[in-house]
């Protein structure tokens, strides 16, 4: 059938063919144009987390919002003249911006102790920085000491301190998230009607029209406050920082890596295969294919409208990587069988060379597809995107590659190889491995079971972490506008812990008939005639115990070594405390407070941490990201069993970015350790299919497992975290495993039915098909290794292990896997 398609087709219409091939990568190469790239936090969340949901549910209860921090260190004194206006005229400048709601700095933040007065003086005249008569030294202690201020509007050492840019809710966006997930729980429950099917289709297309506007409109945005930040530099270092900023710099810096990179890498890779080959068409051949093979990829996933994440931000090297390895072993049987039969037509020589690699590529490519599609068996829609982009892309691949390459080259005439003067001096990869497979069997088959031993060591020494500031390097200013965040103004990762109380709720009722005016302090009395029941039930809400239950979670919080600022009704206490003579408020004095207290400092430091209808509080932390101790998963366990055991009766849960990354984490590395199990017996049961022969597969199957033990080894040595980026590691190792495995056995049965000598089978296997592996390899590996000058730290995490993934591959085939068909005898 094979034979007929080509003969029929692809030999007999080469021009039609070739124009049809042409036409379709014009169309596709349109739609290439349309692909976007989306670094949003939604692409790092579990659709169907739970921990989303109760998340979106305190945003909106405590009414928290977007924000961008700014970090501000003047050249003179932060309290001088100087620093002041400029601080002054920077915030002026910024609140003209439209997407800008308000701004937050030492400037406008109230002034609790500056000096220390009554209470009931206080609320009636809170000051601030810009008011009259302000004590510059008491303003500074207060900034220092406060819980309010200290290590998070201020650094300890008094040199920086945060403006906080509190941005615009789109309302009309958050109603697209809210009824798409509306519909998606419908879609679940199964009970979503056909009419709502086609509504939530064309809410899809409008929420994603939208949301490309307002990614437009925030990178506009952020373009605008770096230009605002960049007239004020010379008088001050100031850095821009929060998580529409990382997402927008990470759109950049992924874009920045796709052309820049990817243009190095064609160039790279032209390099390697001229010396490799010596010949401008075997250069410009596979780079030609392999072209068309990524726009044509590309195309389809704009077709669909599928995006790049940072997780499949590098699909296009992994494709390429595919397909330039079938390219070459295309190649490589096209010049044995050209000085084989050089009197052969070009017609005969290329319907050949297809033929013969046909059956071996396809299965490889079957068997690739398998492992990514392991992928699909996540909770992350952008991961099961990979999945399903690279499947698509290989496939593609070996369409494009098996049709162009003869249609290509019957328009040239026979290629006739450059003949390479062999000397025995020569060094040669085959060679060598070939030598060590005849000269070392026992010592090769001792070091496997130690690299077995010390891999399955090291892979226990795994960490499954998500560091943001760890994404970028040291001397960019993201990396620097974090690195300040993280370390002097408080941390920069949020938690948010909320306690929901189990006590007896009073009845409104009850407190109807109670008079306050039985109240003896004199301060509280002067209140009692605008005090109503809603007054009453606030009174009786803030008890001593829960008060008491307060203050203990937050000094826990506090001592956490990983915590760098805690935030919470705690922190008012505290500092009424001190404006109280040092003696605990009570809850009538609290409840006045609550009623009394402007709103706009209400809205500030108060009501984002109670909650008196929901019988909740809120402490909100920041984790000190850059702590290397820092361990999330473990952290987020022990605040979670520390506090149920502290306060047993009442409902205690861990929220916010923290919690949500780090189950995405927890998710893909669960859903790794199963699929690897899965991806086994798949691929234990393709080898069976290919090669007839159990002993066979399982000789394979080893000879692809021990190099993803290898990888995973290095990482738990190097310390080199299992996030978002370095999980698809697994499946670009059995990708290209498999097709190294099954190109090398399919060869070495040929070549051992001629002479039935297994070492003789071996050495000619490594000559050929041996040659293709290790050319793919070499231009792989120095490909790659462009990736370590990208600014985003994954990225390069990525080049270094594909370096390590080929170079492991390629030893466990030349090396191990033919040792095991030569000392086991699998063939009769």
């Amino acid at each position: 059938m094979l034979k007929s398609f080509y003969l029929n087709i692809v030999f007999k219409y080469t021009n039609t063919v070739l124009f049809f091939l042409l036409s379709i990568f014009i169309f596709f190469g349109f739609y290439a144009t349309k692909l976007e790239i989306d670094a949003s936090t939604e692409t790092l969340l579990l659709e169907e987390d739970k921990d989303l949901v109760f998340s979106q549910l305190i945003a909106q209860r405590y009414k928290t919002q977007d924000i961008l921090v700014i970090t501000y260190t003047p050249n003179h004194e932060l309290l001088s003249s100087n620093s002041l206006k400029t601080l002054e005229n920077l915030s002026n400048e910024l609140e003209k911006l439209n997407t800008i709601k308000s701004t937050l700095s030492i400037l406008n933040v109230p002034l609790l102790q500056s000096p220390i007065v009554k209470i009931s003086e206080l609320i009636n005249n809170i000051k601030t920085l810009k008011s009259k008569d302000i004590n510059k030294t008491l303003v500074k202690n207060e900034f220092l000491t406060s819980p309010l201020y200290a290590n998070n509007l201020v650094s300890q050492d008094f040199k920086t301190t945060a403006l906080i840019l509190n941005l615009k809710n789109d309302q009309k966006y958050i109603d697209f998230i809210e009824k798409r997930k509306m519909y998606r729980k419908k879609e679940n429950n199964n009970t979503l009607l056909e009419s709502e099917q086609i509504e939530f289709q064309t809410l899809k297309v409008q929420l994603k029209q939208y949301r490309d506007i307002l990614r437009i409109q925030n990178h506009n945005n952020i373009q605008k406050i770096r230009a605002i930040i960049k007239n004020h530099s010379s008088d001050a270092r100031i850095f821009l920082g929060g998580i529409n900023m990382i997402s927008d710099d990470i759109i950049s810096f992924v874009k920045n890596d796709l052309y820049t990179y990817g243009i190095a890498l064609f160039f790279i890779l032209a390099f390697v295969l001229y010396i490799i080959f010596k010949k401008i068409i075997w250069l410009i051949l596979p780079l030609f294919i392999s072209l068309l093979s990524v726009i044509a990829t590309s195309g389809a996933l704009g077709l669909f409208s599928w995006e790049i994440t940072v997780i499949s931000s590098n699909f296009i090297a992994m494709q390429l990587i595919i397909t330039l390895s079938l390219v070459i072993h295309l190649i490589v049987r096209y010049n044995e069988l050209i000085s084989k039969y050089s009197k052969s037509s070009q017609r005969r020589l290329l319907l050949n060379t297809v033929l013969s690699k046909s059956n071996p590529s396809f299965f490889a490519i079957i068997t690739t597809v398998a492992g990514f599609s392991s992928l699909i068996l996540s909770d992350i829609q952008p991961v099961i995107q990979l999945g399903y982009m690279m499947s698509v892309g290989i496939l593609l691949s070996l369409l494009i590659t098996f049709v162009l390459f003869p249609v290509i080259l019957l328009k040239f005439k026979k290629i006739y190889p450059i003949v390479n003067k062999h000397s025995k001096n020569n060094f040669t990869i085959t060679d060598f491995t070939a030598n060590l497979v005849r000269s070392y069997p026992k010592q090769i088959f001792i070091i496997s079971f130690a690299i077995i031993i010390i891999s399955a060591f090291g892979s226990s020494k795994l960490i499954v972490e998500n560091s943001f500031i760890s994404y970028f390097k040291q001397d960019t200013s993201i990396y620097k506008s974090m690195k300040v965040i993280d370390t002097k103004l408080g941390g920069t990762t949020p938690l948010d812990i909320i306690i929901t109380f189990n006590d007896n709720n009073i009845d409104v009722k009850s407190l109807q008939n109670i008079d306050t005016t039985t109240q003896e302090d004199e301060e509280e009395d002067s209140f009692d005639d605008e005090y109503d029941t809603q007054d009453n039930q606030e009174q009786y809400w803030f008890t001593n115990e829960k008060m008491k239950k307060i203050m203990k979670v937050h000094d826990y919080l506090d001592n956490l070594e990983e915590i760098g600022n805690v935030q919470s009704f705690a922190t008012l206490l505290k500092v009424a405390k001190t404006l109280n003579d040092n003696k605990e408020l009570d809850s009538f004095a609290l409840s006045i407070i609550y009623n009394k207290l402007p709103l706009e400092y209400q809205n500030m430091i108060l009501k984002p941490y109670i909650n008196i209808q929901e019988n909740q509080v809120r402490f909100s932390t920041r984790i000190v990201d850059s702590n290397e101790k820092l361990r999330r998963n473990i952290l987020i366990k022990k605040i979670q069993n520390d506090l149920n055991n502290m306060l047993i009766k009442d409902k205690v849960r861990l929220s916010n970015v923290m919690v949500l990354y780090n189950n995405m984490l927890q998710s893909l590395f669960q859903s790794q350790i199963k699929t690897l199990g899965f991806v086994a017996l798949i691929l234990l049961v393709m080898f069976l299919i290919l090669f007839k022969s159990i002993k066979i597969a399982i000789i394979s199957l080893i000879a692809n497992i021990i190099p993803i033990g290898i990888v995973f080894a290095i990482m738990g040595f190097a310390k080199i975290p299992l996030d978002i980026m370095t999980i698809t590691i697994a499946a670009i190792s059995i990708g290209i495993g498999v097709d190294d495995t099954i190109h090398y056995v399919h060869r070495f049965k040929q070549e051992f039915l001629k002479d039935k000598n297994y070492l003789n089978a071996m050495q000619r296997t490594h000559y050929s098909i041996g040659n293709a592996m290790t050319y793919t390899s070499i231009s792989i590996i120095l490909g790659f290794l462009i990736l370590v000058l990208s600014n985003l730290i994954p990225t390069i995490y990525f080049g270094i292990l594909t370096v390590l993934v080929m170079i492991s591959i390629l030893a466990s085939a030349l090396i191990l896997l033919p040792l095991m068909l030569v000392k086991f005898k699998v063939y009769n």
